[in-house]
């Protein structure tokens, strides 16, 4: 069974409500402009960062926002962020660049990766993200989302992410 199976076979067992839309390969919000118009429900942007401690990130946000990295490390604790180097991630998360997803957690079974989700998403009726690939997109309830993070060791720290005006 593919790791994709065993996750969603995981959401499954919990009960939770998910749909899940095959596509072309999406790497950009931009490239996924489209699905947004086709697939109803709150879009996000997915970052992998690093602090200046060690700790990595994985912070999801709403596809539009313009994250302010300067400010970031204050509403999540932490220090300066840099974006990680995609050898950590496919390390800790087993996913590659342009597939970066908050359920990549379920794969950092060691808890090495703090997930950041916006307090927006986590309220949301249906969250849109990658199901560990970007050949698809999987929706579901913020609620859900973050009931499934917390019992798979990944309790989402939910902030108003500061963005760029």
């Amino acid at each position: 069974m593919s790791r994709e199976a065993e996750l969603l076979a995981a959401l499954d067992e919990h009960g939770m409500a998910w749909q899940l839309h095959e596509h072309e390969a999406v790497f950009t919000v931009e490239a996924s402009a489209q699905l947004h118009v086709d697939i109803a429900g709150e879009h996000t942007k997915n970052l992998f960062l690093k602090d200046a401690a060690g700790q990595f990130w994985l912070v999801t946000v709403p596809h539009d926002a313009r994250v302010d990295l300067k400010a970031l490390p204050a509403s999540i604790g932490s220090k300066k962020v840099s974006f990680g180097k995609a050898e950590d991630m496919e390390r800790l998360l087993g996913i590659s660049p342009g597939s970066v997803t908050p359920l990549a957690a379920f794969n950092d079974s060691e808890g090495q990766a703090k997930v950041v989700l916006d307090a927006k998403l986590a309220s949301a009726a249906c969250v849109n993200i990658h199901p560990l690939r970007n050949t698809a997109t999987l929706g579901l309830s913020g609620s859900d989302l973050c009931a499934f993070l917390s019992a798979h060791g990944h309790q989402p720290l939910i902030v108003e992410v500061p963005s760029i005006s």
